[in-house]
């Protein structure tokens, strides 16, 4: 979010009627309590509007106080809402320990993505929310709220897009820290994939793919390994191993990207795709998101390369990743193994309109969630087939926030399903 009152992209603009940066959670309690609606916003790295408020009261968290508290016995680590993964992992590296998962940017907020239900990648890892243990929130009357794993509405209230309050901290799981390798391979040819999705997406502890579409080809592989740990090498089945660095969108410089050809490091360093300290792009770009069944990958991969033409001219670059199932309402991967379909399109919203219209339509019978904080036109009747913990959700938040306080016209249409 800048001075603009815009998201990270710039294709939001907020229109809140007040923008507030509390400091403490009792000036936040403040806020909250006086505010006929009220939204919170992380780092602004959501596409969609879904933080937007019209005439409410935005509330950036980044303020907040960002202790990092680590409980050794409980293996639990306790982190302030505005705290990003980059901060966070370094802090956790230099105590031994460590999260399981980390997305592609290090950049992010933990409560933003955490409420968003965004994910990073491995057949094994849960998306970024799957690790809390409990979360803290200011409520509507300014109250504090702590719900955690032994309250039968925490599957609700984790990954809730900010509708049931303001979340101030969260407790998360970790584990030793731990070392990664990193290789990437180019070249491998699409009906290779398509004939070992499973090898190739269990080549490391978190694999992605990237295409541009204008091919029948993944033109990379990027493969992180735990240290010490083997697998299969994706140049058995068609691939080649990259030779240099390289950046996931054709052209750039990969001085951005987390380190590769094998260098190890702590794995803070190397889940992302992206160093810490460096902008991963200048935000000129829309970004949309599919996340499909894993026993429809392959269905889902031959459906878009059916429309590659129509895809490649307005695309940078996409990405192909798979999350492990988790039991949280809203989030993509509830109850089923996924895969997730990533697309970085070109800063033309025009353009890009009918063909992400098109992706949809090819990956509508294959039972895809899009992605709450990325751009998409499921509607809202559908969004209640695919998540069929919705009805409950609306449930919750009826209670925890009787008069609706919380939400906004992208969460009223798409999550309460109501006109406007």
């Amino acid at each position: 979010m800048d001075g603009r009152r815009t998201n990270w992209a710039g294709n939001q603009v907020f229109r809140a009627a007040h923008v507030h940066h509390p400091t403490t959670v009792a000036e936040l309690r403040g806020v909250v309590a006086a505010a006929p609606r009220v939204r919170a916003v992380g780092t602004g790295h959501s596409f969609s509007g879904v933080v937007d408020v019209p005439g409410g009261a935005l509330v950036s968290v980044a303020a907040l106080p960002a202790a990092i508290e680590v409980d050794a016995a409980a293996r639990t680590v306790s982190v302030g809402a505005g705290v990003r993964y980059a901060e966070l992992g370094r802090a956790l590296h230099e105590r031994g320990w460590a999260l399981p998962n980390l997305g592609s940017l290090p950049h992010i907020s933990v409560a933003g993505s955490v409420a968003t239900g965004t994910h990073g990648s491995g057949d094994a890892n849960g998306c970024l929310a799957s690790p809390v243990a409990a979360v803290e929130m200011v409520g509507p009357e300014g109250d504090v709220v702590v719900l955690d794993r032994s309250d039968g509405r925490f599957a609700g209230a984790v990954v809730a897009l900010g509708l049931l309050g303001v979340v101030t901290r969260l407790v998360l799981d970790v584990v030793p820290a731990f070392e990664v390798e990193q290789r990437v391979f180019t070249g491998l040819p699409l009906e290779a994939l398509a004939d070992r999705f499973d090898d190739v997406m269990g080549a490391g502890y978190s694999v992605s793919l990237f295409t541009t579409w204008r091919a029948a080809v993944i033109d990379q592989v990027w493969v992180k390994r735990r240290v010490g740990d083997g697998g299969p090498d994706p140049a058995a089945w068609g691939a080649r191993p990259a030779d240099r660095p390289l950046h996931p969108v054709p052209g750039m410089p990969a001085g951005s990207c987390s380190p590769q050809l094998g260098e190890a490091g702590p794995w803070f360093a190397r889940l992302p795709h992206f160093r810490p300290e460096f902008t991963p792009s200048s935000g000129a770009e829309l970004q949309s998101e599919y996340l499909v069944p894993r026993r429809h990958a392959v269905a889902a991969l031959r459906a878009l390369a059916g429309i590659r033409h129509r895809v490649a001219p307005v695309l940078q670059v996409a990405e192909v990743r798979t999350v492990a199932a988790d039991g949280m309402w809203l989030s993509p991967a509830y109850g089923r193994d996924t895969v997730g379909l990533h697309f970085t399109w070109v800063a033309d919203a025009a353009a890009v309109a009918p063909v992400m219209a098109a992706v949809e339509e090819r990956l509508d019978g294959l039972d895809a969630r899009p992605h709450w904080g990325k751009l998409f036109g499921v509607p809202p009747a559908r969004l209640a087939e695919l998540y069929p913990r919705l009805a409950d959700f609306r449930a919750l938040a009826a209670d925890l926030d009787p008069g609706g306080k919380f939400g906004g016209p992208f969460t009223d249409r798409h999550v309460f399903g109501r006109a406007g």
